[in-house]
């Protein structure tokens, strides 16, 4: 299956209000909101409302605390641990990026600087004066040297799609909105300049789609702003029109903005835009709003097929003592797990006969009555059609599993994991780690797919992001947890927001 190349492009738009740009008509914005969202992002009480420590979160993922730049002056920063995402992604993958802009600490060795350390390739043009009128001629420079390597130029004159350059990840800063208000407020003029900001916008996205190699490529767009002006002009403060700052963004897999944002998302979603897990070590302080999993890693029972059910038939004939609590506590649970737990209802010593009792009548059961639940199917084709591997990873036994495949297709599933297949059974991550390990991707770059709180603690143990789906023991929201009543309208966008 053929995959697109994916690309990022972040545009920083300096010191524009929400409020402000709500009224104005702004089509580029626009447009992009309509394809993913516009949100307000609320610069946390720790952070100066300063361009330098926004844009440092923005760019690099982490707060104040770890990057180190409190003022417009970036001395004594931490920008060699914790760097910007164009020179982590240049740095340690090889990948091509590219950052173009004015503002001098951004690119120079200047009061601290610079904050774009080492990207692969610039464009620094600096204004002549800081006056209004000079910053509007240095953001037009910037937009055109920007529009020359995002539309690929020189593979475009040598009529190869790809050739040049291949960067993969941009970012375009315009700082004209925020001078402006500097010298005369948030009036006539101040939103003369956004809209020339959005029209700027409009020919980088126009460059973009002049690409030759666009029909093979998937964009993310991200438009940012870093913090908001008085009326009169200025900023550093807490009121509300300084600290609201916000985000567009539109591309593969988003939606709805999702959550509360905050600006240390913009770099994660960037790497997570790209495919680019991150190490933990970067311990990075954003978290993506919308990232496709490496790998989904699927319960069956209860989860794709109604076994559930079958199950808890199978073991109210079993042992027709039984109460709900102990029924329902046998949920996720192998045949011995469920006989073990079971024993001292039947008055036996030895587990091992009602785990065989348990085992043969519902492999009979399964190979009988067994069906895809609502949405199963169309969620493992939309696994194929994105290129994402899936994964079987269940508390039945190879039997029951391999009588369930007949029904599901054995060649929906790159690999899976049966009972007994691992030192240890779920609640254990053992068996999640195992699918992870055959498929050779990280557990925290995978999503589980679950219906039961035996199997969700053991997706987390395993590191990875949760789709829970519930059946019948209730499960709650949580950090990396998603629930939802079932699989029926499950899309890329929210496949890609599960778990985050």
């Amino acid at each position: 299956m053929h995959q697109a190349a994916h690309r990022v492009l972040v545009v920083g738009i300096d010191g524009v209000r929400l409020d402000v740009l709500n009224r104005l008509p702004t089509p580029q914005l626009d447009a992009l909101a309509a394809e993913g969202f516009l949100a307000p992002i609320e610069v946390d009480a720790d952070t100066p409302t300063m361009s330098g420590p926004c844009w440092a979160t923005v760019v690099t993922g982490v707060t104040v605390a770890k990057h180190g730049v409190w003022s417009n002056d970036f001395t004594g920063n931490r920008l060699d641990v914790f760097p910007d995402f164009a020179t982590r992604l240049a740095a340690q993958d090889g990948r091509r990026t590219f950052v173009a802009a004015g503002w001098q600490p951004l690119m120079q060795a200047h009061h601290g600087g610079p904050l774009f350390r080492a990207p692969s390739r610039t464009a620094y043009i600096s204004p002549t004066a800081d006056t209004p009128e000079a910053w509007e001629h240095c953001d037009e420079q910037i937009t055109e040297a920007a529009v020359r390597v995002l539309a690929d130029a020189e593979a475009a004159a040598e009529g190869v799609a790809g050739a040049a350059d291949d960067v993969v990840a941009s970012f375009v800063y315009l700082g004209a909105p925020d001078e402006t208000a500097h010298f005369l407020g948030c009036g006539e003029e101040y939103e003369a300049s956004i809209r020339r900001a959005d029209a700027r916008l409009g020919r980088l996205l126009a460059a973009v789609r002049s690409r030759p190699s666009y029909a093979d490529e998937q964009w993310t767009f991200l438009v940012v702003t870093d913090h908001g002006h008085v009326d009169a002009g200025g900023h550093g403060g807490r009121t509300s029109e300084e600290r609201t700052a916000w985000l567009v963004a539109a591309g593969p897999g988003i939606g709805p903005a999702p959550r509360p944002l905050r600006h240390a998302d913009v770099a994660a979603q960037v790497f997570a835009a790209l495919g680019r897990h991150p190490d933990r070590h970067w311990t990075l302080d954003g978290r993506p709003f919308a990232a496709a999993p490496h790998a989904v890693l699927l319960d069956m029972d209860g989860t794709l097929v109604d076994t559930e059910s079958l199950w808890l038939r199978t073991v109210r004939e079993a042992v027709p003592r039984i109460g709900a609590d102990d029924l329902f506590d046998v949920l996720g649970r192998s045949a011995a797990e469920a006989a073990a737990r079971l024993l001292p209802l039947t008055g036996d010593n030895d587990p091992q006969p009602l785990a065989a009792d348990l085992e043969a009548r519902f492999l009979t059961a399964v190979q009988r009555e067994a069906a895809p639940l609502p949405g199963a199917l169309a969620l493992l084709d939309l696994l194929q059609e994105s290129g994402i591997p899936a994964a079987l990873v269940s508390a039945s036994s190879r039997p029951v599993m391999d009588a369930v495949l007949k029904t599901l297709g054995a060649d929906r599933f790159r690999t899976t994991v049966a009972e007994g297949e691992t030192p240890r059974r779920k609640p254990a991550a053992d068996p999640y780690l195992a699918a992870a390990r055959a498929l050779w991707v990280d557990p925290a770059a995978c999503l589980a797919v679950e219906d039961s709180p035996t199997g969700v603690a053991a997706a987390e143990a395993a590191g990875c992001r949760v789709l829970a789906v519930p059946s019948y023991a209730p499960i709650d929201p949580g950090p990396r947890r998603t629930v939802r009543r079932g699989l029926e309208g499950i899309g890329r966008e929210e496949l890609w927001a599960a778990g985050l």
